[in-house]
């Protein structure tokens, strides 16, 4: 005889993935994503299942609406954040968060997700309302039906759509543009981290596109620029000053990994994660970094194995 239990596990455990990455992109936080993903596993083995015919659907129903609850709540606190805010990097493997638990994702549920979960895009999508950032994950991340996305949400079809229709317009006005090429971000990205750790502001500058944007968040918690600073010939000073600084702190490991579904730099010191620095790379140059310190916004960095890392 089947045990329920065991088969709610499973059937939550196949999912589990899929359920961390929405919330995750939804909400912009490793923790808060991480706290969906067990809320929605106490909700799902609390409930009557003998009549749920499509334990993907459900599940994705009640994260997404977990994932609205929060959102509320993480936006008045991020009016008093201090200093810009980022959303928290991920280290990922192929695109796909390594950081939601054991279960391996069904296959669907593992595709690359590539820029859409970068954290420029993350950036952008907080300029969305809750159910258009909602819609627009389930529907162009996720691909799922306008059917699906109106069940999902309690909407009509109709309201879906034009939802659907509103938030890609905003995201494709904003969002970057990426170069594809994962041999490209990595070749650019490791010179660009050459350049910083060996102050050399000339090389740092032939990297960069003249219009390049840096964006530090530090949350009042760690040092960082209060404002984005932008232009190449200060942005290049900068990120030298702040190299020269990271590297002097005992016990720095530094190493180009993939963060959010393309090259990065991740500091640690021991196995505690120090920070991200996530370029965007256009046409061959940087057009943007991202930079987080605020050591509350780094535990999606924390991963097993990270000794004997090879780096600076």
């Amino acid at each position: 005889m089947t045990d329920p239990g065991a088969a709610a596990l499973a059937a939550f455990d196949r999912h589990r993935r899929l359920l961390f990455t929405i919330a995750y992109q939804m909400l912009g936080s490793v923790a808060d994503a991480e706290d969906a993903v067990q809320d929605t596993w106490l909700r799902w083995s609390a409930a009557d299942r003998s009549e749920v015919a499509d334990p993907r659907a459900y599940l994705v129903a009640i994260i997404t609406r977990l994932a609205l609850d929060r959102l509320g709540s993480a936006q008045s606190r991020r009016e008093t954040y201090v200093g810009p805010w980022l959303p928290e990097p991920l280290l990922t493997a192929g695109g796909t968060p390594v950081a939601s638990g054991p279960a391996a994702p069904e296959p669907p549920e593992a595709a690359e997700l590539g820029e859409h979960v970068s954290l420029a895009v993350l950036v952008v999508l907080e300029t969305l309302s809750p159910t258009e950032r909602a819609v627009f994950v389930l529907r162009e991340v996720f691909g799922m039906s306008v059917a699906e996305v109106a069940t999902t949400l309690d909407r009509s079809e109709a309201a879906v759509r034009q939802l659907a229709h509103r938030a890609r317009e905003h995201v494709q006005a904003r969002r970057p543009r990426f170069d594809t090429d994962a041999r490209t971000q990595r070749r650019v990205t490791e010179q660009f981290f050459a350049a910083c750790a060996g102050g050399d502001v000339d090389a740092l500058l032939a990297a960069l596109a003249p219009d390049v944007l840096v964006v530090s968040d530090g949350g009042g918690k760690v040092k960082a620029a209060l404002r984005p600073i932008a232009g190449a010939d200060k942005v290049a000073r900068f990120l030298v000053a702040i190299a020269g600084a990271g590297l002097a702190l005992p016990g720095l490991r530094t190493e180009v990994t993939e963060v959010n579904g393309s090259a990065g730099i991740v500091g640690w010191i021991g196995e505690d994660p120090v920070m991200a620095i996530c370029p965007v790379v256009v046409d061959g140059r940087i057009a943007q970094v991202l930079v987080v310190v605020n050591p509350d916004k780094l535990s999606g960095l924390v991963v097993a194995g990270t000794e004997g890392a090879e780096g600076t």
